[in-house]
Parts: structure tokens; C-alpha cells; sequence
């Protein structure tokens, strides 16, 4: 007879849903394996992780990326003890911009995807937006990315006394002055943007997570899960199912506008 998980652990496995393993994302050292041919295949995907985490959030995606002929990379966008992410979005964007720049000469990269995870599709979307990113991606999809802002954020500002340790978290507030630029500025329409959350999501409720797209705009998508917490995002097999079609829908959209006369071709 199978005995049912006790309060405890259901507790334990809901807040590693919501926030991720303490000991296999915030604890351990960087043993996700480096590889250096990532850009050899024929579509690349960029992982970035989002507020307070590290890029071992991103283990499990990896693995399953290469596993289908992904070329992939990510790197800790560094910030609190050298590793937790707590820089301001747009700081890191800029930060971002700089380095894939020296990648992409380095490895010979023209563009690639983006995969970001809750504050890491914010910064992707700045880098696209505002820092010179619409010239190297070919698509972005978001897991439980806050584009409207999130209440929740208004812990994360408590918790980084008050924006002294950090500004980012004030920046995720709805209706921040970050929001509503982002917001008001058009992302780019050669650029398909697909945005993946979860009813289940505590840390970013789904409807913040919504993109609402104007007229025209059918780079733009939605795609609602239910039952996923907001870091099982990065792992779940179902939410992993719909990042691998949207990547094949941009990579067979980009095709298509090389085969019509140039990677920007309507």
C-alpha cells in the first residue's frame, strides 16, 4: 500500500514548485557543463533565469534542448554573494547586451533564441526592446514572466530593504515606471514573443503574465498550464512540450523569410 506524502513533505514539494530547490538551485556550484559547441547547431537557444536564482534552474531544459539538436547556452547573471540575480533589469540587459556581442563575434552566432524565466523574460525583452537585441533574436518565449508586473513583487522589495540591495523588485511592481515603458514601447514584429505561465503560479499570478496584444500582432501568443508552480516551469514536461513547438514554429518562420529574400522579410 502507497502511503500518501505527509503535510510536510506536500509543503516542502509545493514551495520547491513555487521557488525552486534551496540545495540544487541556490546552494550548489555550477556543474551544469559547459558546452563550447552551441553554436555549431542549426538553431541556438539562449536560457536566462530570473530574480534571486542562478542558472542551475535551467539544468533539466538544457539537457532536454541538446537532447533535440539544440545548441544551448546561459550563464548566472551574477548580482547578491557573486551569484543570485538581484541587479536591476535594465542594468542587466545592458550587461547581456555587451557579452552576447563578444559571444556571437567569438563563436561566429548571428541570432538565436531566447527562453527566459520570470524576471529573465523581463530582461530579454529590454535587451530586445532597447539594447540592440532585435538585430540577434529570432524568437522569445517567457516562462511565468511578469509583463504586467506582480504584487508579489512588493515581498521582493521588503526583502532587498526597501531597494537598497536591489531595484529590480520595485521594478516588477505593476504600473512601475519600468512597466509601463516596457509596456508602451512596441516589441518588435519580425520577432515572435510567446508567453507560457501557470494558474498555479503564486510568485507570478497568470493573469500578469498575460501579454495583451494589439490588432495585427500576431507575433504575440499566449499559452495558459494549469498545475505547474512558478519554478516547476523551467522543469515540467508538459510546459517543455510547448517552449520545443514554439521554437520550431520561429525556426520555420525564419526559414521561410531567408527562403523569401532576408531574415527580416515580412
Amino acid at each position: 500500500m502507497i502511503q500518501a506524502p505527509t503535510t510536510p513533505a506536500r509543503l516542502y514539494r509545493a514551495l520547491r514548485d513555487q521557488l525552486g530547490s534551496v540545495r540544487h538551485v541556490y546552494l550548489r556550484s555550477n556543474r551544469i557543463v559547459r558546452h563550447d559547441d552551441f553554436a555549431q547547431a542549426d538553431e541556438t537557444v539562449l536560457l536566462l533565469h530570473g530574480f534571486f536564482q542562478t542558472r542551475q534552474v535551467w539544468q533539466i531544459m538544457e539537457d532536454r534542448l541538446r537532447a533535440d539538436g539544440y545548441g544551448v547556452f546561459s550563464f548566472d547573471l551574477g548580482g547578491l554573494f557573486w551569484r543570485l540575480n538581484n541587479r536591476s533589469i535594465d542594468e542587466q540587459a545592458r550587461m547581456i547586451g555587451a557579452k552576447l556581442e563578444g559571444i556571437a563575434q567569438r563563436y561566429g552566432l548571428q541570432r538565436f533564441h531566447i527562453v527566459g524565466h520570470s524576471m529573465g523574460g523581463l530582461i530579454a525583452r529590454t535587451y530586445i526592446q532597447h539594447h540592440g537585441g532585435a538585430a540577434r533574436v529570432k524568437s522569445l518565449v517567457t516562462l511565468g514572466t511578469p509583463h504586467l508586473g506582480t504584487p508579489t513583487a512588493a515581498i521582493g522589495v521588503w526583502l532587498m530593504a526597501g531597494g537598497l540591495l536591489s531595484a529590480s523588485p520595485g521594478e516588477m511592481i505593476p504600473l512601475s515606471r519600468f512597466m509601463r515603458r516596457l509596456n508602451r514601447d512596441v516589441f518588435p514584429a519580425h520577432i515572435p514573443l510567446t508567453s507560457i505561465y501557470s494558474t498555479a503560479d503564486l510568485v507570478c499570478p497568470w493573469r500578469f503574465s498575460e501579454l495583451r496584444p494589439g490588432k495585427g500582432a500576431g507575433h504575440i501568443e499566449n499559452r495558459k498550464v494549469k498545475g505547474v508552480g512558478h519554478t516547476a516551469l523551467t522543469w515540467d514536461p508538459g510546459v517543455y512540450v510547448l517552449v520545443r513547438r514554439a521554437l520550431e514554429d520561429a525556426s520555420r518562420l525564419w526559414k521561410e523569410r531567408e527562403q523569401a529574400g532576408g531574415p527580416d522579410a515580412p
